[in-house]
């Protein structure tokens, strides 16, 4: 078959296996002719033998189709999360284990009929906003191999969003899900805090960590969620998915100040985030200024602050145990900088975050949801290989507070640079709300989403030909005459 014309989406994909176009056997062998063809060579640290697919493949039930929500779906695991059978890494060769066990999100995901292909690249222990930081090679962006990637869920991001899978697995503590998203044009779901678990899955931060997803679509974002989720007894920090609403409109979105934006120089990213907020209130949004100082403090405690002690209670005897030379020399620099400070130090952290979260939460009654540039700039390869430590510092100005304040976030596409300092790049913004806001926050990103327009990822695709978030509240794609059928011939 020809599948030039066939979008890895959910959507699309659940799609022409209900019309009997396509076979989960076919859709695979494609996925991983991509994925052994890349044009982005550093995507993959381990990559399934055809073999080892068939075994996913041939466990689908074509007769429960209607009940496996991903039937059929290729999908990509960060090289932190467990997969059965297959080695963990953490981009750290000397690290790396055999699980017996798949992570608990990723069993949840195989039994939805969802089909993995293979464990993918990140920065180093999950540390780092790049992309850079791996002895596996540095991913690059999908639109221009001089740009980072953004990480640390690096590769997850650029098989998505060039079309090797449907849907990838990321980790996020300080932006790991969100910065790659907007670099390569995705939607990047950090959910709140113990929505999903974090069982079998290598931690960075582990009061912080969270299972993050990439997907083209909000659509598409919200489906694995829905499968993915679920309290997990056997997770300390699991919590029981509840659901958070926020207003159907007139929605009142937060700004920071002009005066506390930063974008670095970067005019280009400073335009386009003045016409998402632009988009937002035409969208039945009322935007709000606020003062973003505290949120901006409550950041700097992640990397400034004792909270990167918890690296080093993860992997820091590890590192000490093998020596510099078996780490990357700026990962191993931060975590093993965590071992400085001590529970007088955590304690007073503690208290500092809680006198932020207190100033944060009167700018939550007067706002719904913040709206924030997801990166205030990018950066080339080159230029990250110079300034490790303050540009990676540059790119979580707008991500390291969420998790510390217990907040869920939705990255979102955003459009296109057109001037130099963003040259046919694509810039993202941030919805991020109260803990448990997550497909409120879905909602409301579909939306400004498709008010921007473009395509899905890295591909040819447009978002218009894809449904819109509120489907999933309907049966899905139950017939060759549905919604999805007429936008596709229409289109």
């Amino acid at each position: 078959m020809d599948f030039s014309n066939v979008p890895f989406t959910i959507s699309g994909l659940r799609e022409l296996y209900r019309e009997g176009r396509l076979k989960p056997i076919e859709v695979i062998a494609e996925a991983l002719r991509r994925a052994r063809r890349p044009p982005h060579p550093s995507v993959w640290i381990t990559l399934l033998a055809s073999e080892q697919v068939r075994v996913y493949v041939d466990a689908l039930d074509v007769e429960r189709f209607d009940e496996l929500p991903l039937f059929g779906i290729p999908f990509a695991i960060k090289d932190n999360i467990d997969l059965a059978g297959v080695p963990t890494t953490c981009a750290c060769p000397a690290f790396a284990y055999g699980p017996e066990s798949s992570a608990y999100v990723v069993e949840r995901l195989i039994k939805a009929g969802a089909v993995p292909i293979g464990k993918t690249n990140l920065d180093q222990f999950a540390t780092g906003l790049v992309g850079t930081r791996s002895p596996y090679g540095a991913c690059h962006s999908v639109f221009d191999e001089r740009y980072v990637s953004g990480g640390s869920s690096s590769g997850s991001a650029v098989a998505v969003a060039s079309g090797m899978v449907a849907f990838a697995l990321g980790t996020d503590t300080a932006g790991s899900g969100r910065v790659p998203a907007a670099f390569n044009n995705l939607v990047g779901l950090k959910p709140t805090r113990g929505r999903l678990s974090n069982r079998g899955v290598v931690p960075a931060c582990r009061s912080l960590d969270c299972v993050s997803i990439l997907a083209s679509t909000c659509y598409d974002a919200a489906a694995v969620l829905a499968v993915a989720e679920g309290s997990d007894s056997e997770d300390p920090f699991s919590r029981t998915p509840l659901e958070r609403p926020l207003p159907e409109g007139p929605i009142r979105f937060g700004r920071p100040r002009n005066d506390q934006l930063e974008f670095f120089g970067n005019e280009e990213a400073r335009r386009l985030y003045t016409e998402a907020c632009q988009r937002m209130a035409a969208l039945g949004g009322d935007q709000i200024e606020f003062d973003y100082e505290p949120f901006l403090k409550a950041a700097s405690l992640l990397y400034a602050g004792p909270w990167v002690a918890e690296r080093y209670a993860a992997v820091g005897e590890f590192l000490e145990s093998r020596g510099p030379e078996s780490a990357d020399p700026t990962v191993c620099a931060i975590i093993l900088g965590g071992k400085r400070y001590s529970a007088v130090d955590a304690f007073k952290g503690l208290y500092e975050l809680e006198a932020y979260a207190a100033q944060c939460r009167k700018i939550w009654e007067e706002v719904d949801l913040l709206l924030l540039p997801t990166a205030g700039t990018t950066y080339t390869i080159e230029d990250v290989k110079k300034e490790p430590v303050r540009l990676n510092s540059n790119l979580g100005r707008y991500t390291n507070f969420v998790n510390l304040l217990d907040l869920a976030a939705v990255a979102v596409p955003a459009g296109f640079g057109e001037a130099e300092s963003l040259p046919g790049l694509p810039f993202g913004v941030t919805l991020i709300g109260p803990a448990f806001s997550d497909r409120a926050l879905l909602s409301w990103g579909d939306r400004l989403h498709r008010a921007g327009g473009g395509r899905l990822g890295g591909t040819g695709f447009n978002v218009s030909l894809e449904p819109p978030f509120e489907i999933l509240n309907r049966p899905l794609l139950k017939n060759p005459n549905s919604q999805m059928s007429r936008i596709r011939q229409s289109g």
